[in-house]
Parts: structure tokens; sequence; C-alpha cells
């Protein structure tokens, strides 16, 4: 059996092991147990706990203190499996359904492959990142101070993306995933008799107008040249059937990929909120909350992405200018730090196999990317500290 048909079936069996024991974000210590396990039988050195349960393995190789950044997320969500592997998930209610299982899995792989056979000279720190899904992790590790205990000059992640033909490597300039701000809208009213509406406020009324209403924020309050979406996605009263509620609660997020425009919704937001409430007669409260950084990548650091992702997959496979997502992903944080670069890897279209949608309950990552994945980080470590790379 060749090395790489070695390290392929080990990445399948750790990727089937994660897979059968997701945790979700913060309680990622069974997981952080297995990856630094794991990573220490390669002789890498290894330090936990960092911003809860992340953890940072480093390899050394030569003489040079140059220092990139590998990451991977840990983290698994509460979706009840409906696949019947029989790996699926042993931990009900929770689910790696977004192919974090794979991201590890992958980074592991490149782990093993630099230790063996290192080809660079400098150091790469493998970030094992906990919580990513609801936003936190990446910014918990950087409070904990990842970067003054593990200094580095660049940092790169990758996902995989159903929806893009198998094996294709996407990135751009700028931003490539959005931000993610939840907002929640409480207006106080006046409850009443269905039947006598004059006697009270109608909250359900002001609500109705804001929903309405905050759709012009993004159609007349952006500059058209600008992206961004605002959804309401609960509508919640305390009202019954022949009841006028004297509370209603708007629940909901917004999207966008600059801060300057994530100021500009939540002004605008306001204003219309309060403006509507005040013409009804209502009293509300409106909380405004930033959970996922914009995504940005730095324009100097696509160029080695796409030059590392051409050596594993043919410039064929490799499109640098993608159009960007409005999904979002904590990564964005280590990217206001620090240059650095994100890059999707094309699991598959509709269906095939791993078409899938992330976040389906019938999702599972397509084991055949394990290794393009793995290349790749392995190629960015070598062409980035090998001699002679600025």
């Amino acid at each position: 059996m060749s090395e790489h048909s070695e390290i392929e079936r080990q990445m399948r069996a750790w990727r089937h092991h994660l897979h059968a024991h997701p945790e979700t974000g913060f309680d990622e210590h069974a997981t952080s147990a297995f990856v630094a396990e794991t990573l220490t039988s390669f002789g890498l050195e290894v330090q936990r706990g960092i911003g809860g349960t992340g953890l940072v393995a480093t390899l050394r190789s030569g003489g040079g203190n140059r220092a990139i950044g590998l990451r991977g997320d840990m983290d698994a969500l509460h979706i009840l499996e409906a696949g019947k592997h029989d790996y699926a998930s042993k931990n009900a209610g929770k689910m790696h359904a977004c192919g974090h299982d794979g991201h590890m899995a992958m980074l592991l792989g490149a782990a093993k492959m630099l230790s063996q056979s290192p080809g660079f000279d400098g150091i790469v720190h493998f970030v094992f990142q906990p919580a990513e899904e609801h936003g936190r992790g990446a910014k918990a590790m950087l409070e904990d101070g990842l970067l003054k205990r593990f200094p580095m000059e660049e940092i790169y992640g990758v996902h995989n993306m159903p929806g893009i033909a198998f094996g294709r490597f996407c990135t751009r300039a700028g931003g490539i995933m959005a931000s993610e701000d939840n907002f929640v809208i409480e207006i106080k009213g006046r409850g009443t008799h269905a039947a006598r509406p004059h006697m009270g406020v109608d909250p359900i009324v002001a609500g109705s107008e804001i929903v309405m209403a905050l759709q012009t924020v993004i159609a007349r309050s952006l500059d058209p040249i600008e992206q961004g979406v605002v959804s309401v996605t609960e509508f919640l009263t305390d009202g019954t059937r022949n009841v006028i509620p004297g509370t209603v609660t708007l629940k909901g997020d917004t999207r966008s990929y600059s801060p300057k425009v994530q100021a500009q919704i939540e002004e605008r937001m306001g204003a219309i909120v309060a403006g509507i409430c005040a013409a009804h007669g209502a009293q509300h409260s409106f909380r405004y909350t930033h959970e996922f950084e914009p995504t940005v990548n730095w324009p100097e650091n696509v160029d080695p992405a796409l030059r590392a992702a051409t050596a594993v997959v043919g410039a064929a496979n490799v499109e640098g200018n993608c159009p960007p997502l409005l999904t979002s992903e904590d990564f964005g944080a280590f990217l206001r730090a620090i240059p650095g670069n994100y890059m999707l890897i094309g699991s598959g279209i509709e269906g095939e196999s791993g078409g899938t949608p992330l976040h389906n309950p019938n999702y599972d990552f397509n084991d055949a990317l394990l290794m393009k994945g793995a290349q790749y980080f392995a190629a960015l470590a070598r062409q980035r500290l090998g001699a002679g790379e600025a």
C-alpha cells in the first residue's frame, strides 16, 4: 500500500469516528482529546484548552522562523441524523451536518503528510477551532491569546461546498462569505377583545408594517452596488383567537459584507421600528447583535491559495473569482486579525454523492474529498514556507 493510500485510509477512519461522536460548540471535549492524541502520535507539539476546547499543534522544520496557520473547525450541529451509515451519530440530536468531521480529517491528514515529509523551512500551526456554528469559537481563541502564543503571518481555511462540482476549488479576493447579525424587536401595545380594537393598541398591525418596511432597508437605503439581506424569521404574539395581543416579538437576521453596511442596516432598522411604533402609539425595544464577522479574503493571499490548489487538481479545476455567498463563517474573525484566505471545495452537485445540502439531516461528508483537502493544506505549507518564498 502506498504512503498516500495509507493516509487516505486513516483519514476515512478518523472522519468516521468523528462523525459517529459529534459534539456541539464549546463541548468538543472528546473531539479535542481524539484530535490531540492523533496529532501527538505524529510527534507534533500540542497545546489544548485555547478558547475553551480549541487546540493548536505545531510542526517545525528547518531553522526558519516564518509561520503560517492552517485551520479546521470541530463542532457539530443540533440536528437529528437521518442517515443510516454504520458510522452514524451515536449522540442523539447531534450531527456533523456541515462537514467539520471532514475538515478535521483533512487537516490531520495534512499534519501527517508534513510530519513525514516536511518540504518546508519554518513553522506550521494546525489550529483546531471550537464553536464555529454560532460564531464564537474564533473570537474565543483570539481573546485567549492565539496569535501571541502562536505567532503566524497568515492563516488558511477551507469548507466543503455541495452545489459546486466535485473537486473544484473556488475562492475570491474580498468578501467571500457574509456577516450575520441578529435582531429582536419587541412591540408593546395594549391588548383588547378582538371585537373592540379601538380599546387597544394593536401590535400585530405595527409589527406587520415593520416587516414590510424593513425590506426597504436594502432596496432604498443601500447603494445598489452593495449587497445585503434583511430577513424576519419569527413573528410571535401573546394573543389568542379572539384576543388582540399586548405584545409582538419579531426576530430575524441580516447579512452583509462590510462593517459599514452592517452599521447602516442597524441604524435604518432602528429608525424604522421607532417611527412605526410611535405612529401607532406603541412602545418598543430593539436589540441588534453582531454574531459573525464577514469573511473577507486578503487579495495578496488569493494567488498563493490558487497555486496550491492548482498543484493538487490542475488549473482547469480552480476558480479565482467565484461568486460570494451570503452564508456566514467565523473564519472571518481570523482574517480581521491577520492575512489569509478561505477556500471552497466542491463536494458535488445535486443528485450526485456529495450534493446533499449542508445542515440537512441526510448530509454526509464526501470522503473522496479528503485527500484533495489534505494535499491542498500540505501544498500551502510547502509553498509558503519553501526556499525563496516571500
